[in-house]
């Protein structure tokens, strides 16, 4: 796993810099010039991405590519993060949005959309009514294999994915595509993309009385979840520093299980698994090592890093060990490097985590509790969870390396959004992927 340089990468800047286009001039540079009118014709509009400009500039790209690209922005944040040409502001309720957007489609002869994320309740209202005219949605995610890999899928990712589940085809299709390449890391910043997050929800709340009608796809209040982050990454950093240190001389040695927690605000938790939260998540998990894991197996519970504090994973994790008699043998962990962690593990319990990838890329069992586009016969752990802890299943190497093939072939962009370089390559890999 790579190592984040803090601070190396600036911001783009939009209105005040001239980085967003020296970076779009850089990535152009690199197409033939014989493709430069292929998208002559093909009409986008972008509705919401990953904050910060990853969206604009790709818009600019498409644009030198011959494209028209149209934007339409629903908060604040939105509106701060497309500072050029082309933004419409949709400032009604929801209720009024389908029959919008269904006559933006049709106005503006739109041939494609891209949007970030299927599951917003405005996506997934926009996706239909694209459906229905047939036009082409290209939806990103976070990378289902990371680092240095962004998602993005005709018609839906996770849970929506409309790559099958069975093992041969894999195996078939994997024998006409080039292996999986081996490339250096990407630059990436993780104060990077919480500069993104602030300042787009900074503009959210700031502009509120723009967008009265507005509402979230995020539970719970923009305001408090600041303050929250505010407070971790200023008050009680060190603090957790400390306690991960400690965490991890406990485990030394010892066989142990990880659990890496997800966001219980993530549509992965609330679309695409059986659990209302993480919290109930982790009592089933609990209940079950309780009453079939080895007596020598303890179980690592790791905090998601975007985690802003809305549950205090500490106490909570301490006050169920201790209900189930676990006190000595499950241990919260706040930070650490979940590669390492994964590759030194007996095997990996998730939801639905794209880190169970990282297990799986050391042939480390993994069980899936949710729907994840990786779990397949022969790659994952197919029984109950109570069986995981004494009889896990290997994963078959062929089948891995097979479907690590296919979702890069098929499903994968290279780049990032963490800092210039790796928006710039990742504009460069989509441009290409769209041109193909």
């Amino acid at each position: 796993m790579k190592k984040f340089d803090i601070g190396n990468e600036p911001t783009v800047g939009f209105r005040s810099s001239p980085t967003a286009k020296s970076h779009l001039r850089d990535v152009s540079r690199d197409l033939p010039p014989a493709a430069q009118p292929s998208l002559a014709g093909r009409v986008f509009v972008m509705l919401q991405g990953p904050p910060g400009p990853f969206f604009c500039l790709l818009g600019e790209r498409l644009r030198a590519l011959g494209a028209a690209v149209h934007r339409i922005n629903f908060n604040g944040g939105d509106r701060i993060d497309w500072p050029g040409e082309g933004a419409v502001d949709f400032r009604d309720r929801f209720a009024k949005w389908p029959r919008f957007f269904d006559h933006f489609l049709r106005d503006k002869g739109i041939t494609d959309v891209m949007l970030f994320g299927d599951c917003r309740p405005m996506h997934r209202a926009a996706h239909g009514m694209a459906k229905l005219r047939d036009i082409n949605i290209h939806v990103f995610e976070e990378g289902y294999i990371r680092p240095d890999w962004v998602t993005m899928e005709l018609d839906g990712v996770n849970g929506h994915s409309t790559l099958p589940r069975d093992p041969k085809w894999f195996l078939e299709q994997a024998r006409t595509l080039p292996p999986v390449p081996e490339l250096p890391p990407i630059t990436a910043s993780f104060d990077r993309r919480i500069r993104d997050s602030y300042r787009y929800f900074h503009h959210v709340v700031t502009q509120c009385w723009r967008f009265p009608h507005y509402r979230s796809h995020r539970p719970g209040s923009v305001l408090i979840e600041g303050v929250r982050w505010g407070w971790k990454l200023v008050v009680t950093k060190r603090l957790a520093e400390q306690r991960t240190k400690r965490a991890l001389a406990r485990v030394e040695g010892k066989r142990y299980f990880l659990f890496p927690l997800q966001l219980s605000s993530d549509y992965q938790i609330r679309e695409h698994s059986p659990f209302p939260d993480m919290a109930s998540a982790v009592h089933y998990v609990l209940d079950s090592f309780a009453h079939h894991a080895p007596a020598d197996a303890m179980l690592l519970i790791k905090e998601h890093p975007l985690d802003a504090g809305t549950t205090i994973w500490s106490r909570f994790v301490k006050r169920e060990a201790t209900r189930q008699n676990l006190a000595d043998r499950v241990v919260h962990l706040a930070g650490g490097d979940l590669a390492y962690l994964a590759k030194h593990s007996v095997g990996m319990v998730t939801v639905n985590s794209t880190s169970g990838t990282f297990a799986l890329e050391s042939r480390i069992p993994v069980t899936v509790l949710g729907d994840a586009i990786y779990d397949i016969q022969g790659i994952t752990h197919q029984g109950e969870l109570d069986r995981f802890w004494t009889d896990p299943q290997t994963p078959d190497d062929a089948t891995w390396r097979s479907f690590r093939q296919v979702l890069h072939n098929d499903c994968l962009v290279r780049g990032g959004f963490a800092s210039n370089t790796a928006v710039s390559i990742l504009i460069e890999s989509v441009s290409r992927r769209i041109l193909s």
